[in-house]
């Protein structure tokens, strides 16, 4: 049976430049060249150093692994992903180490494709979660908190600790999806959406007099949410409830009246 040919990803910011070329000041626009060979404006002379901060085009076999080691920063969202396939001499730092990433001077981009691939199979859900659900749950989280801050803080300590008979222990769930990314070649995928999640915190509590310690523990319960969509269709609800806090929200306070 014939191997199935392999996909090379490329991840950008919208504008499609990559950044570490924007960044060594030679930026090279996958947008304006699809369909095309780009050949490398400064390619490193020794195969693959880092003589500059953009000596060489790397690109990924697992999508998942798209978005590490862009250049990307602050991460944001929307990026975009492109389809390439490198051409001319390719290599590697190390087989054992980096097998799904790939280093050449040469690419031709073939196409683009949907950017949210690069989240895990469940991105679209993913993106759902962060943008559509978070910024509501995350003013009631905040509020929940600052209503009673002690009673809060032990329900979190038991909720992070101790699981029961229908999910895990936050923590355990944790080094759970944790693992799962790495296994399944998403562990850039998992740190991405966990910043965006938390970036979404942000902006629905800018308004709002929350305190710090209700930041973080919004920042935990959004960082859930978004895991637990990334695995979805892995995991059974003793992960996922123990992700998302389920137990967190039985009975929470109820801030009291102005």
């Amino acid at each position: 049976m014939a191997r199935k040919p392999v996909t090379w990803y490329i991840a950008t910011p919208a504008d499609g430049i990559i950044e570490m070329s924007r960044q060594a000041g030679t930026p090279v626009n996958l947008a304006a060249s699809v369909g095309k060979v780009i050949e490398h404006p400064n390619p490193c002379a020794n195969l693959w150093f880092d003589e500059s901060p953009f000596s060489y085009f790397r690109m990924v076999k697992r999508v998942g692994e798209a978005l590490e080691d862009t250049g990307i920063w602050p991460i944001t969202w929307p990026v975009r992903l492109w389809i390439v396939e490198p051409l001319g001499e390719t290599g590697n730092w190390s087989q054992r180490y980096y097998p799904y990433r790939l280093l050449s001077h040469q690419i031709r981009v073939l196409e683009e494709t949907d950017a949210h691939r690069a989240l895990g199979p469940a991105g679209r859900d993913v993106l759902d979660v962060i943008q559509q659900q978070i910024p509501e749950r995350a003013v009631r989280w905040a509020a929940d908190w600052d209503a009673d801050p002690e009673g809060m803080r032990q329900r979190q300590w038991n909720w992070e600790q101790c699981g029961g008979r229908t999910c895990g222990s936050g923590r355990w769930a944790e080094s759970v999806a944790f693992t799962t990314s790495h296994a399944r070649r998403e562990s850039a995928a998992q740190t991405w959406i966990e910043h965006l999640a938390r970036h979404a915190v942000d902006q629905a509590l800018a308004d709002t007099d929350a305190s710090m310690y209700a930041y973080t523990y919004a920042y935990g319960r959004a960082t859930g949410h978004a895991v637990a969509a990334q695995h979805q269709a892995r995991f059974d609800a003793y992960v996922l409830d123990a992700l998302r806090g389920v137990d967190l929200d039985l009975d929470a306070p109820v801030p009291a009246a102005a």
